[in-house]
């Protein structure tokens, strides 16, 4: 029985662990957080070496921590933590459509195209863990929603504000269904690199209002002040249907209509068309 390592059991992560302990399967959960019982502070090479007593032969690892930003600036973790995978099987990274930089529409067809260094050091991870001894598949996931995470979560806390004029487009994915991909791929022996997301694209003044509405709050004021790595500045389309098919994903939330109201516990689920 082979066991599963998520490295990095956060937001997502913790769900694709709940899931596979549901399923009877062997789980280390490894999270950034100090003070528990499997700590991996990537902060501290010495917490490295408890991926090698964890990762067995014929492990399967989902990968699972963002490249992170420090005082120093930002800082990889794939160099350092690649070479103690050796026993794997499989491993799953999962990284970011904010690989893709400027590129207006994206499938699984797009190139990379990095405009900073978060982005230039996700590519470079993505081609450390794709060139192991074990399996590799990349899941480029667009930006992640659920409950008490997103624009609708934001706008509740008064805090979200409206990059530009509101007209860029922004893909999401929402976090259950995203763990449903992690969990396929887990499982399947496809390798490259996929995009992840929804079926519904919309500007960031159109979910805006609809949480507006929603949560009966003032429309978010509008900034330009965002730093240029800001993630709230993308303006792209993402097509995620080609992982979707090859790994038999069926999504629960097609889109945000479905997706905000189910995390918010409304019941409020709308079934109008997704824009």
């Amino acid at each position: 029985m082979s066991v599963y390592v998520i490295l990095g059991a956060g937001y997502t992560g913790q769900r694709v662990a709940r899931a596979l302990e549901m399923r009877g399967e062997r789980v280390v959960s490894l999270r950034a957080t100090a003070g528990e019982a499997h700590r991996f502070d990537v902060l501290d090479a010495s917490t490295y070496a408890q991926l090698s007593r964890c990762v067995e032969a014929g492990a399967r690892v989902l990968y699972s921590l963002p490249v992170l930003r420090t005082p120093e600036g930002y800082r990889a973790t794939a160099p350092l933590a690649a070479p103690l995978l050796a026993a794997a099987a499989r491993v799953v990274y999962l990284s970011t459509t904010g690989v893709y930089g400027e590129t207006r529409q994206v499938d699984e067809h797009t190139a990379p195209a990095p405009r900073h260094e978060r982005e230039r050091l996700r590519v470079d991870e993505e081609n450390v863990l794709r060139t192991g001894p074990w399996s590799t598949l990349v899941l480029r996931s667009a930006a992640i929603y659920g409950p008490g995470r997103g624009v609708h979560e934001a706008m509740r806390q008064g805090r979200y504000r409206l990059p530009g004029d509101g007209t860029n487009l922004i893909s999401r994915i929402h976090v259950d269904d995203l763990a449903a991909h992690c969990l396929a791929a887990l499982d399947a022996e496809l390798t490259g690199c996929f995009p992840v997301a929804d079926e519904a694209p919309c500007a960031a003044g159109e979910i805006a209002a609809f949480c507006a509405e929603l949560l009966d709050v003032p429309m978010p004021e509008f900034t330009e002040r965002l730093p240029g790595d800001d993630t709230r500045r993308a303006n792209r389309r993402v097509d995620g249907g080609a992982i979707r098919r090859a790994l038999g994903i069926e999504l629960r939330y097609p889109g945000y209509r479905q997706g905000i109201p189910a995390s918010l516990g409304s019941g409020r689920e709308t079934t109008g068309s997704l824009r």
